[in-house]
């Protein structure tokens, strides 16, 4: 009876050099991302060190990196890195913040229209009844309707 084969090293070796290549692939997508450089197949191959065949037979990082390939090609802009992209929270923020200044900016118009409104009343009086006896008197004129 032959001897049985010890692959078990070998196979231990492999899915080790598997897991080492896609922690490698991982890395370079994420830093590509974060420096908001433009990503591709090759590019990611080059910038980890592996072959561009591998990253195809990986359905995971493959459709990662089309996503990156197809956010960087409808974007007319160069790409933001990771690190300056607005969260939702800050956008919400931002938000609030915006509507806040927008409704004191409304209460202030309102407040001026009145003042204005009023001194524009009291300087029409005071024209109208001047210190002076013989002033005329100013009569209000009403618009009917056309």
């Amino acid at each position: 009876m032959p001897p049985e084969p010890n692959t078990a090293p070998l196979v231990a070796a492999a899915r080790k050099r598997h897991e080492l290549t896609r922690t490698k692939a991982i890395q370079a997508l994420r830093e590509l991302d974060r420096i908001g450089a433009p990503v591709s197949f090759e590019v990611v191959a080059r910038h980890a060190g592996i072959s561009r065949s591998w990253l195809y037979g990986q359905p995971d990082i493959r459709a990662e990196i089309e996503r990156l390939r197809d956010v960087s090609r409808r974007s007319p802009s160069p790409p933001i890195p990771a690190a300056e992209r607005s969260s939702d929270a800050s956008l919400h923020a931002r938000l609030e913040a915006a509507l806040e200044r927008n409704r004191h900016l409304t209460e202030e118009n309102q407040r001026l229209r009145r003042q204005l409104a009023h001194a524009l009343g009291d300087q029409r009086a005071s024209a109208c009844t001047g210190p002076e006896p013989s002033a005329p008197r100013c009569s209000s004129v009403t618009i009917g309707p056309c």
